[in-house]
């Protein structure tokens, strides 16, 4: 079943994960849908200081939006700042450090990001990691884990109250077409099981949990609409380190950063995102399947609810 999967995986990325995909896709995109300003909304953008992040970043503040781009690093933080203040010449682009993958550091951050009276209109949630050794944070979490479901799941409840406040909140999930390959597994989250380990498909398990979640959250929290989204196989730094054989191989049909950042954008500030309903999984613009068909991959509701509970039992010991 794992080789059918990868297969009929492998077969649909060429033909719609690449850049002739994304040319094929953007013929049918509606011209005004991202002739927007958006002056006077915030939006924050985890994992902002390269790639997927930063050309989200640099987009957003181009049409005038306020933006806060919240770095690991603090130093290419400062440099990605620099470089979406100069290009755009929007003076409202302000940088926060903080490592996703340590709970209470988040917690923190949201404390005093609120304090501070900033507002919040829009989430979204790019910041992950792909570690193919098994590593573990000081914490005692998994790396992977840590960064892109843990990390994920505590920023985005923590600024639910925050997001509430606002008109029109929106949050939005980086995910991976790489997660249809992978059925929800509740019983093993940080891979203690996975012998041997395997970055690539814990990293895939991740981004499943990240479709899952995006679901939940859309029931639990109607106010404010979810989203996840596949940019597609982009050219990024994140790629080239953790993916260096894929990339050497694909490297002249990845797409640009920008390429793939685009729905990103879109679901981030067109009105025309909101005319779908709130927790489905878009590519290109479009709302698409979260699963392969005859892939056996869909999660029993129970299984959904198990993952969430655990996610809130371990965010709460993390608060302590």
């Amino acid at each position: 079943m794992s080789f059918f999967r990868n297969t009929i995986w492998f077969v649909k990325g060429m033909k719609e994960y690449t850049k002739g995909g994304y040319a094929s896709a953007s013929k049918n995109f509606r011209a005004g849908d991202l002739a927007v300003d958006v002056t006077g909304r915030s939006f924050m953008i985890t994992g902002a200081n390269s790639g997927l992040g930063k050309a989200t970043a640099m987009a957003l503040a181009q049409r005038g939006g306020t933006v806060h781009i919240v770095c690991r690093n603090k130093e290419r933080g400062e440099e990605a700042r620099t470089e979406i203040t100069e290009t755009t010449g929007n003076q409202n682009v302000f940088l926060h450090e903080l490592d996703t993958s340590k709970p209470a550091d988040i917690y923190a951050f949201v404390k005093t990001f609120e304090a501070s009276g900033n507002a919040l209109h829009v989430l979204i949630n790019n910041a992950g990691c792909m570690i193919n050794t098994r590593s573990v944070t000081d914490d005692g979490l998994e790396k992977n884990f840590a960064t892109n479901t843990l990390g994920t799941h505590v920023l985005t409840t923590a600024l639910i109250p925050l997001l509430s406040k606002a008109t029109d909140p929106r949050v939005i999930i980086v995910s991976s077409g790489g997660m249809l390959t992978k059925s929800l597994d509740v019983e093993d989250l940080q891979f203690e099981r996975m012998q041997p380990f395997d970055g690539t498909s814990a990293y895939a398990q991740n981004k499943r949990q990240q479709i899952v979640m995006t679901e939940q959250y859309a029931k639990k929290f109607p106010d404010i609409h979810f989203s996840s989204m596949h940019p597609g196989w982009a050219d990024t730094p994140a790629v080239q380190t953790s993916m260096p054989g894929f990339y050497e191989k694909m490297e002249t049909r990845l797409r640009t950063v920008e390429q793939g950042a685009d729905t990103i954008v879109w679901l981030a500030a067109s009105p025309a995102a909101k005319t779908h309903k709130s927790g489905l999984f878009f590519q290109d613009r479009h709302p698409t399947s979260t699963h392969l068909p005859l892939s056996f991959t869909k999660s029993r509701p129970e299984q959904d609810q198990q993952l969430m509970d655990k996610l809130d039992e371990m965010a709460a010991r993390c608060r302590q």
